[in-house]
């Protein structure tokens, strides 16, 4: 879930003002009437003092846990700091281990309740969602709370002096018994939130909007194999209904495509229009609503709300016309068949995917990862200047990856498992011919590689860096 900031801060500053509020009279006839004390000049005072630290120590804890409440968005701290005081105040090694008072009893048969829930409530969500660092805060908080209210219940069922006089005894009784109750209770606030309250997370870009295929609209044009399409010709600012606005599948005019994009500073440029591998699927930018959206023959699904032309991502295909890649900052990849979506913070590109993972590249690393997103290896990207950039390719099982070196012509292969290189070749075409792209591995299992001039396929030895042509 996430909160507002203001709303946020706006709860802080209302928690340390609740605290802040001095020990009234109404607060203490109410502890008199509660725990049956009668309250005379003797033990006036020290019934006084209590609820005053009480209140100066709560105010210290919630001055540091307040501000990491809000830092990290996270509303645990601000209960962890409105009830630490109450299970904390008294922990120390009791003498020993009297019985307890039958009023609290209650109590703490509660917070045994209390605390199963949170520990059967915490192992789900620990197994169910990622093990994050916030969480597994809450989680040592929680083991070490569970741990003080026993200790502190321990040594606040003592019996009271027998020195004391009878009103300073009868008051450290009732201070002892409220304590306990408090305790139990403040306890099972804080292993019950930290348990099920989760820190709020950043707004994030606006999810896909995914939809079961829709029928065609009569002006929507269709197609069955996209054999081949061209783009507009004629100036952005023409009539929109000249057909060289449009841009062209298989000869004809494709009026449901956005022919331009217009970006502030700078010329108005083709809208994205992609065509996957397998030539059955494209995805385009919407002329009427502006939103990335995806075509075959069953139907169009959306792929993004509407966009701002700045926000346009570019949009690749992968794995045989499976996978959908939206890039912009980050990176979206769709899976065709089932319509879900894995998100990649900082992923600027993807290179390769397929059923053993994923490869991207940020403002400055490779990333190998999983499909839930997880990183396997990472590279440092390399960038040189004039040079033709580096490429990546992941083998289907998930067990190497392979990088063609752009500027030296050289191809290395890694296990992503460790990140170690294990081998590195330069492979030497016939005659003038040089290393123009890697194709991936055929089904026969070999790397394949072409040839710059020639345009030749051939197999590659990725150890020995050998060379053979592929049989047609």
């Amino acid at each position: 879930m996430t909160i507002p900031p203001i709303i946020f801060w706006t709860a802080a500053v209302l928690t340390m003002l609740a605290a802040a509020v001095p020990v009234t009279g109404e607060r203490l006839t109410r502890f008199a009437v509660l725990t049956d004390l009668s309250v005379t000049t003797a033990n006036a005072r020290q019934v006084i003092d209590h609820f005053a630290g009480l209140r100066r120590w709560r105010l210290t804890a919630l001055a540091v846990a307040a501000p990491l409440a809000c830092f990290t968005n996270d509303p645990f701290y601000l209960v962890l700091g409105w009830c630490a005081v109450s299970v904390f105040r008294d922990v120390r090694l009791p003498a020993g281990v009297p019985p307890a008072h039958d009023d609290a009893k209650i109590y703490r048969k509660a917070w045994l309740l209390g605390l199963a829930g949170a520990a059967v409530a915490g192992v789900y969500l620990l197994t169910d969602q990622s093990a994050t660092p916030a969480r597994l805060t809450h989680i040592v908080i929680v083991i070490i709370v569970a741990a003080a209210v026993p200790r502190a219940a321990r040594n606040l069922t003592a019996r009271p002096m027998p020195e004391a006089s009878d009103d300073m005894a009868q008051a450290e009784l009732s201070i002892r018994r409220w304590s306990t109750r408090t305790l139990y209770l403040a306890g099972t606030a804080i292993v019950l939130s930290g348990a099920l309250l989760a820190p709020g997370q950043p707004p994030e870009r606006e999810l896909p909007e995914y939809s079961m295929p829709k029928s065609f609209p009569e002006h929507m044009a269709v197609f069955t194999t996209v054999e081949k399409y061209k783009g507009p010709t004629c100036p952005w600012f023409d009539q929109m209904d000249d057909p060289c606005r449009s841009w062209l599948v298989n000869g004809l005019p494709f009026p449901q495509a956005a022919p331009y994009t217009i970006r502030k500073g700078g010329a108005p440029q083709r809208a994205p229009f992609v065509r996957g591998p397998d030539k059955k699927a494209i995805v385009y930018l919407s002329r009427r609503d502006r939103r990335m959206v995806y075509q075959n023959t069953e139907g169009i699904h959306h792929l993004t709300g509407s966009l701002a032309d700045t926000e346009i991502p570019t949009a690749t295909f992968a794995g045989q016309s499976r996978y959908i890649a939206l890039s912009k900052n980050d990176t979206q990849i769709i899976d065709t068949r089932t319509w879900t979506t894995v998100s990649i913070s900082g992923a600027q590109q993807v290179h390769d995917l397929n059923e053993s993972g994923i490869v991207v590249t940020t403002a400055s690393q490779v990333l190998v990862l999983d499909h839930r997103g997880k990183t396997r290896m990472s590279l440092p990207l390399r960038k040189i200047k004039d040079a033709p950039d580096d490429t990546y390719h992941l083998r289907p099982d998930g067990k190497r990856v392979v990088v063609i070196r752009g500027h030296e012509g050289s191809v290395e292969t890694f296990d992503p498992e460790t990140g170690r290189r294990v081998s590195s070749v330069t492979p030497k075409f016939p005659g003038d011919d040089y290393l123009d792209i890697g194709l991936g591995w055929s089904k026969q299992g070999p790397f394949l590689v072409r040839g710059s001039m020639s345009e030749r396929v051939y197999y590659l030895d990725l150890t020995a860096g050998n060379l053979w042509r592929r049989e047609k």
